[in-house]
């Protein structure tokens, strides 16, 4: 198959990626002047914050704050991300927030026990009590994520099977009795994708489930987050997390040499995505700002390109004014 989308759709993890990641705490107000950039771009949705415990992630102590602070903006989904009942209580009841159900799974044992202090098997378990409290609370179930799909740095490969026996636990919950099925998302939590494996394990997962939509969670870790978002691309993928200026981290992945990289970049996705003719809905020069802004308020460089290049668009703008 070689049908890339007309379009695609782009959530943003970029605030609460990178924010977290940092060892650092940021003041409220450039945190909060972030998500607000962010919010006038054209993304449909930004994740803000988490509720965990703040004694284990301390920068996300003044998540009700953080919400509470940040401009509504019509059409855009703030998110929060949730760990365990209570912090989905803490946030089903601070203002500003969108609740949006997520159900989590693992590929990998060993990555399940480390995060969850379970086994693979168990954590798919527990989510049957995660479905009852979002039907309870009456939260929609709008996505589930396999974490782990590709690689795992603590328990090594990752065979495709391990993944498709969550998607077959998620189909004999869904599609049955009028619910629909979730988005599925394959996570490259700690960047073992290549292009191959991209186009190998949504090939699985379609099989099982033709009519599921599937996203991508790509980590640009070793380097080759853009060739498998092209991979996701060209096989009709067209739902992707991402991070604006490569913001973000994952300090528990377990890498010999430092931590994951964040999330693809956002603003360079998008230059791909349209220059590619594929429309995402969202201004990239407002985006380049908005990533510059991010680099001002981590106070370093960040990994992301076109801030640092520009666009071709504006290039060609000059090109037309004969400026160049």
């Amino acid at each position: 198959m070689n049908d890339l989308p007309a379009a695609i759709e782009i959530h943003e993890e970029g605030p609460r990626e990178g924010f977290q990641y940092e060892k650092k705490i940021f003041p409220l107000a450039d945190r909060v002047a972030l998500v607000n950039a962010l919010s006038h771009t054209g993304l449909k949705q930004i994740q803000v914050a988490s509720f965990v415990s703040p004694k284990h992630v301390p920068q996300m102590a003044d998540s009700a704050e953080f919400f509470a602070a940040i401009e509504k903006v019509p059409g855009v989904k703030h998110t929060g991300l949730w760990l365990n009942e209570t912090g989905f209580r803490r946030a089903s009841t601070v203002k500003n927030v969108d609740l949006k159900g997520v159900l989590l799974f693992y590929a990998s044992d060993a990555f399940a026990l480390q995060n969850n202090g379970c086994n693979a098997d168990e954590m798919r378990k527990r989510q049957d009590d995660w479905i009852r409290l979002y039907d309870d609370a009456g939260v929609a179930i709008a996505a589930v994520y396999i974490m782990t799909a590709f690689g795992c740095n603590l328990q090594g490969e990752v065979p495709v099977e391990a993944v498709t026996e969550n998607v077959r636990w998620v189909l004999e919950r869904f599609g049955k009795n009028g619910r629909s099925i979730p988005a599925i998302y394959l996570a490259d939590t700690v960047g073992w994708a290549v292009p191959t494996e991209v186009e190998r394990r949504v090939d699985a997962v379609r099989e099982l489930a033709p009519t599921a939509r599937i996203g991508l969670h790509l980590h640009d870790t070793r380097g080759v987050g853009p060739a498998n978002f092209y991979a996701a691309l060209r096989i009709g993928v067209d739902l992707f997390d991402s991070s604006v200026a490569g913001l973000g981290g994952c300090p528990f992945a377990g890498h010999s040499h430092g931590a994951a990289a964040g999330n693809i970049c956002t603003e360079d996705i998008v230059f791909m995505a349209h220059e590619m003719g594929i429309k995402t809905g969202v201004n990239l020069d407002a985006l380049i700002e908005a990533a510059l802004l991010a680099e001002r308020i981590i106070g370093r460089p960040l990994g992301g390109r076109i801030m640092h290049s520009g666009s071709l668009e504006r290039y060609r703008m000059l090109r037309r004014s004969k400026k160049l």
